[in-house]
C-alpha cells in the first residue's frame, strides 16, 4: 500500500494506515460507536503501546488477552468499549494468522472478482456485510484494488462521486461531507420510526 490515507486526520496515524494493510483492517474494525477519526487513530495507538512502529498479526494474536485489553483501555482508551474491542482485534489477527499466515494484504491481493473479495472481507471476524462493503469501496476508490465487479460488490458505497463512508474521505472537506450525509441518513431513519401525530 503506497497511497496516502487521511482517515484519522492525524499524520502519524494516517501514515501507519497508509503503509500497513493490517492497520487499515483494524481501523475499519474499530469504526463503530465512536467517531471515525478516533477509530482510525486506534491502530497507531496500539502500535505505540506495543512499542513498535508497525503492527504484526502474529504478535497481536499471541498477546495475553488480559494484558491486551488493558493496553486498549489505558487512557486515552482506543475505543469506547476497549475490552470487547481488544477481543475482536485479537480474533481478527488470529483469523489472519490461520487463513493468511498473518499477511493482511493477502485478503485482497489475488482476489479475482469483487464478489470473491466481498466474501473474503465478510468472512473476517467483526466484519458484517456493510463493513465489508465499505472496506471494499475503500480498497477500490483509494488503494487501487479493483477486481472485476468491485463497484457492484461494494453496493452504494462503490458509487462514484458519493460521500457515504470512509471510502470517500480524502481531506477535511470530504470528511465534513461524509459526516453531513451520515447525519441526514440518521435523521431520516429516526423520522421513519417516529409514528405520525394522531
Amino acid at each position: 500500500m503506497n497511497t496516502e490515507l487521511h482517515l484519522a486526520q492525524q499524520p502519524d496515524a494516517d501514515a501507519l494506515l497508509s503503509r500497513s494493510p493490517l492497520a487499515a483492517l483494524i481501523g475499519m474494525l474499530l469504526d463503530q460507536q465512536v467517531p471515525m477519526e478516533w477509530a482510525f487513530t486506534g491502530p497507531h495507538t496500539i502500535a505505540q503501546r506495543l512499542g513498535t512502529d508497525d503492527l504484526d498479526a502474529h504478535r497481536i494474536a499471541a498477546h495475553d488477552p488480559e494484558a491486551f485489553a488493558d493496553l486498549l483501555a489505558a487512557k486515552p482508551a482506543v475505543h469506547r468499549y476497549p475490552g470487547s474491542m481488544a477481543g475482536r482485534v485479537q480474533q481478527l489477527c488470529r483469523y489472519l494468522v490461520d487463513h493468511y499466515d498473518g499477511d493482511a494484504e493477502a485478503v485482497w491481493r489475488d482476489a479475482t472478482s469483487g464478489k470473491e473479495l466481498l466474501k473474503r472481507l465478510n468472512d473476517l471476524p467483526g466484519y458484517g456485510k456493510q463493513k465489508a462493503q465499505i472496506f471494499l469501496a475503500l480498497l477500490g476508490k483509494q488503494l487501487g484494488v479493483t477486481p472485476e465487479g468491485w463497484r457492484e460488490a461494494a453496493g452504494p458505497y462503490g458509487e462514484e462521486g458519493s460521500h457515504r463512508s470512509v471510502a470517500d474521505i480524502h481531506d477535511p472537506e470530504s470528511l465534513a461531507r461524509v459526516r453531513a450525509y451520515k447525519q441526514q441518513a440518521k435523521a431520516a431513519a429516526k423520522s421513519a420510526k417516529t409514528p405520525p401525530p394522531s
